[in-house]
């Protein structure tokens, strides 16, 4: 059994169709039961000193941003960075066609280029793996509302093909694409080759806007509040200026992402996002509330809180962009474990940060929140995966489990195919590193559900699979402390040898403490380090969080063991499930010995 598993857990890891016409959907007429929206708290802060809102930052003549020479002081190195260059002329003045015809040798010789390829990249979404991987890059997406193409798909599958053993992509906890192996002499053709399918890397990395997440069921959903997709579309095409880029959000303190809520069941995550659009009714018209400052870090976690602010559904961009502007005037730029936007509004105060919005929206004005938003407190979170009826009649939607998010070239190729044969040519990446196919006629399930395709990545995988998350972990990545995905399986695997549960329990891995892995928000997370065993040797090892919540009633899990060696998890995770899941012990052959 053992090497069976081994086996299968290495395979796992080792151009158009016309896109549906995308519009809004109407309001669930199912039945809800509003909730308020909480209030802020009402404590009157002390008042903020007039200096500390002049704006930190002035445009140059070329159109970027750069701080203020009196700003400099006590800035971290990668403030710096963006100072001694500016990131975004690499695309914006095709300084990136100049940097991929030269050898890495030569690269690294001097600090401002070596700078353009640890960092400045990151603006064009390439991470270079010089840790383990010198000269190889990963390449994320933009892939708003995780809505992707079987041509796009297939564009992909074949630039990773053409790295070999070196390639392969991941589906990322933002309903996004992230690719690996590229080399930099490929960047350019590979930049332009998306443009022609749609798509982008621009602005994914570093101190950008990361990809808008929407419902993944939006315009499909028989009970969804809203169709999400032109919403994350149209915040797409402004964080990128339409593919040209957007220098006006391009220099922000920190990354910062963003979502738009489409359903009861919050696939979308509001709270751990800097910004997300709650949908909700004012004076008979349709908008959002709004919630902001959620965020994960090494050092600190918080969910996000209301803005006590409400836009009609077409002020979601200058809101979007009012929001943006306070943080990239006024944030903090030292220690860059402080420079998220919530630790902006902590410093300024819910109201003096939401004053410093209404400044820099259209008019000078933003109505305040909805009594209530549209969200059915009590509702139960539906599971996408498997088969599941469509709002349009004589179509279904099948989920598909994509263990830990990894595929291969030749995964993505029958992944296209079955979306063109099945469906409508199109394809759903969701935040749990799972893929939906839509619009598959009633008449097909059957013979779709018989692919063979469908046996490596199951619309019914096991209760403890289904939600199995993991981070690249540090086969790819350089920041990570342990090897999260390979190991995310086997653990699971032998875990329900153990035991058997009642329903679905989440876990999520994540190799360090950025936590990529969103390890706060699972039932059971586990969070990479470096301990010692029981003889005193050296070892990987995660600490494990037990408590985490999604939903409307919400709630980050809490350290429950520290420093736990990876060798000794699956016990641990056992007694875990049982004590606090209402697992059950399996019999094991000792014991019916």
């Amino acid at each position: 059994m053992a090497s069976s598993t081994s086996t299968s857990i290495q395979r796992l890891l080792f151009p158009p169709s016309k896109p549906q016409r995308r519009q809004f959907g109407p309001l669930s007429a199912a039945t809800r039961t509003p909730i308020t929206t909480p209030t802020p708290k009402t404590e009157s802060p002390a008042p903020v000193d007039s200096s500390r809102l002049e704006t930190r930052v002035e445009q140059t003549e070329n159109g970027y941003w750069v701080l203020k020479e009196k700003y400099r002081t006590g800035i971290n190195p990668q403030e710096k960075v963006k100072l001694e260059k500016e990131p975004m002329s690499l695309f914006m003045e095709g300084g990136i066609h100049e940097l991929a015809a030269m050898p890495m040798e030569e690269i690294d010789k001097t600090k401002l280029s070596k700078d353009d390829v640890d960092v400045r990249l990151k603006w064009l979404g390439l991470f270079h793996r010089r840790k383990h991987h010198y000269g190889r890059f990963m390449m994320r997406l933009k892939l708003p509302n995780g809505v992707t193409t079987s041509e796009q798909t297939r564009y992909l599958a074949g630039v990773i093909a053409a790295y070999g053993d070196q390639g392969c992509a991941d589906v990322t906890t933002r309903q996004n694409w992230q690719i690996r192996g590229v080399t930099l002499p490929d960047v350019p053709a590979i930049i332009e080759g998306l443009k022609a399918v749609g798509l982008t890397s621009l602005q994914s990395g570093m101190d950008n806007v990361r990809n808008p997440v929407g419902n993944p069921l939006a315009g499909i959903d028989p009970h969804e509040i809203v169709d999400t997709r032109p919403y994350t579309n149209i915040l797409s095409s402004f964080i990128t200026g339409n593919f040209k880029g957007n220098p006006t959000i391009t220099n922000l303190p920190r990354k910062w992402n963003v979502c738009v809520i489409g359903s009861h069941d919050l696939y979308e995550h509001p709270h751990i996002n800097d910004l997300a659009y709650m949908p909700a009714i004012k004076n008979g018209k349709f908008g959002f509330n709004l919630l902001v400052g959620g965020f994960f870090s090494p050092k600190r976690c918080e969910e996000a809180i209301p803005l006590d602010a409400w836009v009609p559904g077409d002020d979601v961009i200058p809101v979007c962009k009012a929001i943006l502007e306070a943080y990239r005037d006024l944030g903090n730029r030292g220690h860059r474990q402080k420079t998220r936007m919530m630790w902006l509004i902590d410093e300024l105060g819910i109201e003096a940060f939401r004053s410093e919005v209404v400044k820099r929206m259209p008019g000078g004005e933003l109505e305040r929140a909805a009594e209530e938003d549209l969200i059915d407190k009590k509702w139960e979170r539906r599971d996408y995966l498997g088969v599941h009826p469509q709002k349009q009649p004589g179509l279904s939607f099948v989920g598909l489990h994509i263990p830990v998010g990894r595929v291969q070239a030749s995964d993505m190729v029958e992944l296209a195919r079955l979306a063109d044969q099945y469906g409508s040519g199109e394809l759903r990446l969701t935040v749990e590193q799972n893929i939906i196919i839509p619009n598959v006629e009633n008449s097909k399930v059957e013979e779709l559900l018989k692919e063979a395709l469908l046996e490596k990545f199951s619309p019914e995988p096991s209760l403890l699979m289904k939600s199995l998350v993991a981070c690249t972990g540090n086969q790819f990545c350089g920041q990570a402390i342990i090897e999260t995905k390979a190991r995310a399986l086997k653990v699971t695997e032998e875990v329900e040898r153990l035991v058997s549960v009642p329903k679905t329990v989440r876990m999520h891995w994540t190799g360090c403490p950025n936590t990529c892995g969103q390890v706060q928000v699972a039932d059971i997370g586990f969070m990479g380090c470096m301990t010692r065993d029981s003889e005193g040797k050296v070892c990987e090892g995660a600490d494990v969080f037990v408590g985490g919540r999604i939903g409307s009633d919400s709630h980050l899990g809490e350290v429950y063991k520290k420093a736990v060696p990876c060798k000794d998890l699956v016990p641990l995770v056992a007694d875990v499930l049982v004590e606090k899941f209402g697992a059950v012990r399996r019999n094991t052959e000792e014991e019916d010995e």
